[in-house]
């Protein structure tokens, strides 16, 4: 006998709603209208094996945004199409490109992904669409686990070559002489979920697109470059950024879409004096789990392949004492085998799976059929992966239910008690710097071993000699007698780079466990310090590692695996000194300045602390040398407060409202909190006064400080709101972080953190907001 019977989402939502432990936690309840489709007729140059293999799958018509980019694309211009998730961007490059090769079967296209998953499902769409069309099209994944024979094929006859930055830098534009079949004939460049390439790794592929647009012109082709991106504030200048190409922004949505309950749920205050909050996993398992009893396919996204296995057995645990579909529930990570991971997409589209835990895998667009109901085990990072999440449900006409369940985590308290920030636009912003100098001269290296520069010739903003000419001091390229640079060593310049971090020196991770030690990965050298110290427990995908030793002189960490109930917490001693000042000007209550910066950092020891419940279990040394990092950093300094302030309390003041801006930053930027450093200083050294420093954890930074100092009022604002929202009685680490040790662990943070920052300005911040809101 089975107790669990079919219901509607929206039925199964109401009895919820009726249980008041789960009712107290929503925050907000909204209501998302439906919408009708907008469509415009199929144009008429479409050749008629497409428009019959369009017919095949019941597409009649195109909608609006579908049909304006493919008459952009086949005038010749530049795309960027910014539409919701399941909205129908793939066609939006997939009928140019296949209109292209029925026209011209020798033209060529190249496609980029961010993951490979994605990549393989849309090469597996666009074949079954051109099989339809009755058209032979060889389009094949080029990547990692590509084999050797069917890389040379594809190098020679791939029409469409699909693949990721990674490998484009690393495997294609360094033997572009391999791939000139590629290069003399590529018509159309796809860059598919341009919203993630943003921070460092966006500005080291925006020098990657430099070098590939430069091999373009090369072989004399001119290719229109299509990109497609989730809702945020500033597409179209993240797309000129990164292409140095101005598109046409397509964001008008054609695509219909039902009726949608979202709901924005904060677990339960455990403790009010320390502001200790109810699992977000646990209450996640509660809202999924009568859905999935009452046969509505659901999916919840979990932040770490442990929360995913820990919800997944929870949900199966439940659903077996009750004996409901347990063996139609389904984990869904990295570590699965691909033949695993296709067997479940299968499954969700033909409805056999009723539910599963994902991490942000399924984010991005595989294709996984159409959902009733997603449940959020915590604030995804942005508003786009949000977006894109809520996405997975409500593919259809029916009525779709979203939730967002908050953790404790500072950033997921500001977003729950800011639906606005979810609901009235995208505040949010992908930034890029592809001119910082470090990362520059990296791609300067690589693209100059793939071609001698001229002189004269433009990389980036302007000519190219000047820098070429400092790498040529260090013996790697040297100018000809006929006045062009050419490459003169014997390394290979793009397996130096990295294009997840910005210093030429990282320390790389080996995991001695298997048999055979292999890499893991690697780590920039300020990061290194905390994170692979001696002792230190990493992290790897939510693995454990235990860090058996650090060679700080070979620049290599030795781990094994282990399974600990604890994690490191390094102490990191950081001073900083300003060195230049790009911008200031007055603020309420004191300066906003950006500028370039020196931090010097020294890590001391670290502590062990217990998992859940941050309990410290013990402690030791760490003995490794000062290192200097030169970035970015956007501060505010403080009108003389310390007359007004005792010293002790000043200091509680300045940590907690720069932890709350910090927060708030990392929100408004699309970035970790852990990109922008903090330091707090009673009395800066520059300004002689009370300063708040956030930094670029970057070397030579990517232009976000510039940002903070231009959002300054939104910035304050915002660490108020965040701080003013909290159950906590006197601070706590969702909101002015982890309380201090000694005499200031009675002060009250909360209360002194608020103080600051309406003497900076938030009150009078928070009213304009409010007026140019209503």
């Amino acid at each position: 006998m089975r107790t669990y019977a079919p219901a509607s989402a929206d039925a199964v939502l109401a009895r919820l709603l009726d249980e008041p432990s789960l009712a107290r936690g929503v925050v907000h309840h909204a209501l998302l209208a439906a919408r009708a489709a907008e469509t415009a007729p199929i144009p008429s140059w479409v050749d008629p094996r497409i428009r019959a293999a369009l017919a095949q799958q019941g597409i009649t018509a195109l909608y609006t945004h579908q049909a304006e980019a493919l008459e952009a694309v086949r005038a010749g211009r530049d795309v960027c199409v910014v539409t919701p998730t399941a909205s129908g961007k793939s066609l939006c490059y997939e009928l140019p490109v296949l209109q292209a090769l029925a026209e011209n079967p020798s033209a060529r296209a190249l496609w980029l992904f961010p993951t490979k998953a994605l990549g393989e499902d849309q090469v597996a769409a666009f074949r079954s669409l051109a099989g339809a069309a009755g058209l032979a099209i060889a389009a094949a994944t080029y990547d990692g686990d590509t084999p050797a024979p069917i890389r040379s094929s594809i190098r020679t006859a791939g029409q469409v070559v699909v693949t990721n930055p990674d490998m484009l830098h690393a495997a294609i534009l360094p033997h572009h002489t391999k791939w000139f079949q590629l290069f003399e004939q590529v018509q159309v460049i796809v860059i598919d979920e341009l919203h993630t390439y943003r921070g460092l790794f966006g500005s080291h592929v925006a020098n990657v697109l430099r070098r590939l647009l430069r091999i373009c012109r090369h072989y004399g082709s001119n290719p229109v470059i299509v990109t497609c991106s989730a809702t945020i504030a500033n597409p179209g200048e993240l797309a000129t950024a990164l292409t140095g190409r101005t598109p046409l922004v397509v964001d008008r949505n054609g695509a219909p879409s039902g009726e949608r309950h979202l709901l924005f749920v904060d677990p339960p205050v455990i403790d009010a004096a320390s502001g200790a909050r109810g699992s977000a996993l646990t209450l996640a398992q509660r809202w999924a789990l009568p859905f999935i009893r009452a046969g509505r396919q659901t999916i919840v996204f979990a932040r770490s392949r442990t929360a995913v296995e820990v919800v997944l057995t929870g949900l199966r645990e439940s659903l077996r004492q009750h004996l409901g579909p347990r063996t139609r529930v389904r984990g869904y990570r990295g570590g699965y085998l691909p033949t695993e991971r296709r067997s479940i997409e299968a499954g969700l589209r033909d409805g056999h799976v009723l539910g599963v835990v994902s991490t942000n895998a399924l984010e991005l667009g595989v294709d996984i059929g159409r959902l009733d109901v997603s449940v959020l085990a915590g604030y995804p990072g942005s508003v786009a992966g949000t977006w894109q999440q809520i996405g997975r449900a409500g593919r259809r006409q029916d009525v779709s239910v979203s939730i967002l369940v908050a953790s404790a985590a500072p950033v997921d308290q500001y977003v729950i008690h800011h639906p606005e920030f979810l609901l009235e636009g995208a505040p949010e912003e992908a930034r890029v710097d592809p001119d910082n100098l470090h990362v520059l001269l990296a791609h300067l290296r690589a693209a100059t071993f793939e071609m001698p520069f001229d002189p004269g010739e433009v990389f980036g903003q302007g000519p190219a000699d000047d820098l070429l000419a400092f790498i040529a001091e260090s013996g790697h390229v040297h100018e000809g007698e006929d006045g062009r640079w050419y490459w003169s060593s014997e390394n290979f310049p793009a397996s130096e780079i990295s294009l997840r971090t910005a210093a030429p020196e990282n320390v790389v991770i080996i995991d001695t466990t298997p048999d055979r030690p292999r890499v893991l990965g690697e780590v920039d050298l300020f990061s290194a310090q905390v994170l692979v110290h001696q002792h230190a427990i990493y992290m790897h995908e939510s693995i454990q590692y235990h860090v058996d030793r650090l060679e700080w002189g070979e620049r290599k960490a030795y781990v094994h695996r282990i399974d600990a109930d604890h994690y490191t917490y390094a102490n990191r001693a950081v001073t900083l000194k300003p060195i230049d000042v790009f911008g200031a000007g007055p603020a309420t209550g004191g300066r906003r300045v950006h500028g370039e910066v020196m931090v010097a950092s020294l890590v001391t020891f670290y502590k062990k602390l217990k998992f859940g419940t941050d309990e410290n279990v013990g402690w030791g040394p760490i003995d490794l040398p000062e290192i200097e990092l030169q970035t970015t950093a956007y501060w505010v300094a403080a009108d003389a407060l310390p007359g007004r302030w005792r010293r002790e309390e000043l200091d509680v003041a300045l940590l907690g409202a720069g932890r709350a801006m910090q927060t708030v930053a990392s929100v408004l930027l699309m970035v970790d909190p852990r990109d922008l450093g903090l330091v707090a200083q009673v009395r800066s050294p520059h300004s002689e006064a009370p300063t708040i420093y956030l930094y670029e954890a970057v070397p030579g930074g990517v232009g976000m400080s510039e940002r903070l100092w231009n959002r300054h009022d939104e910035l304050v604002a915002g660490a108020a709101d965040l701080i003013a929202a909290c159950a906590c009685e006197s601070g706590c680490p969702s909101c002015t972080g982890p309380r201090a040790s000694g005499g200031e662990a009675d002060l009250d943070a909360r209360r002194l953190a608020l103080r600051l920052l309406e003497e900076l300005g938030a009150g009078v911040a928070s009213r304009a907001r409010s007026v140019g809101a209503a």
